[in-house]
């Protein structure tokens, strides 16, 4: 027991910077493979909530572009979420990161963008805006016409007609799918592990170290499950949040008529 608790002392933010240097190197117990996979997490929960919180006010903007009748508005939004829903994240990273690169080499001020901590969480951001973009615009566009006539009857045009019938409205129609969309973009952090952004200091994601006493033990039936375990706590606690913002929306309608979570996670992006 006091073995695990120095091994949480030693490594339990070393994916930070802070602990242990070393890692360990032989003789590895389960204490080690949870602590250090668990540290990895941070990055992940870090790319998960930053990628969600700034997509969040893109895809928004960019559904009301789409919906807007001003092909100038329209047009860019159209072939932005074209443009990142239709090619692969995976090659999304790595076009990023060449393009950060070239401009490093050109400019100081993109030297943090070639690291993950940024340059992947900008692609994670604009991937994430461009899907959760069709969802919002799909809600947009089932909005019941009698609302927004209502809210014209009131006196309500522009801004706050928008800000108060138009945006509840429109989430409360698309927060069943856009939990989906964050429970996918939470696991389609571990891609960055895979992209060419190296890990600051080499303290990686969940996956790196994962990845790491795999190699070491030839056993990956020990550190993955591990890992994967984690990604269904994580996975269960965006569930809950979500589900009660969901409530939380629906709660001026009757329980019969609200609108019910269906987690149907995407399998292939």
């Amino acid at each position: 027991m006091n073995d695990c608790l120095q091994t949480i002392s030693d490594y339990a933010f070393r994916s930070l910077g802070f602990g242990e240097r070393l890692l360990p190197r032989d003789n590895f117990t389960i204490c080690e493979q949870v602590t250090l996979i668990g540290s990895g997490m941070i990055w992940n929960v870090y790319f998960g909530i930053m990628a969600l919180s700034f997509g969040f006010v893109l895809a928004t903007a960019l559904a009301v572009g789409k919906m807007s009748s001003n092909p100038l508005w329209r047009k860019p939004s159209e072939w932005f979420i074209f443009l990142f829903r239709g090619s692969p994240l995976f090659i999304q990273f790595f076009f990023a990161y060449f393009f950060f690169l070239s401009l490093k080499s050109r400019y100081a001020f993109f030297d943090p963008f070639t690291a993950a901590w940024l340059g992947a969480l900008i692609v994670l951001i604009l991937n994430t805006a461009a899907y959760s973009a069709e969802i919002f615009y799909g809600a947009l566009r089932s909005i019941p016409k009698g609302d927004v006539e209502a809210a014209d009857a009131y006196g309500m045009t522009g801004w706050p007609r928008f800000r108060r019938i138009i945006w509840p409205t429109m989430l409360r129609l698309a927060w069943p799918a856009y939990t989906n969309e964050a429970i996918f973009l939470f696991h389609a952090t571990t891609l960055v592990f895979f992209s060419g952004f190296p890990a600051w200091q080499q303290r990686g994601d969940a996956l790196y170290y994962a990845s790491y006493f795999a190699d070491k033990t030839f056993n990956p039936f020990v550190p993955y499950p591990i890992l994967a375990g984690f990604f269904i706590v994580f996975t269960l606690g965006i569930v809950a949040g979500f589900g009660a913002i969901n409530r939380r929306l629906n709660r001026h309608l009757p329980s019969n008529e609200r609108v019910r979570m269906k987690i149907r996670p995407n399998l292939i992006r």
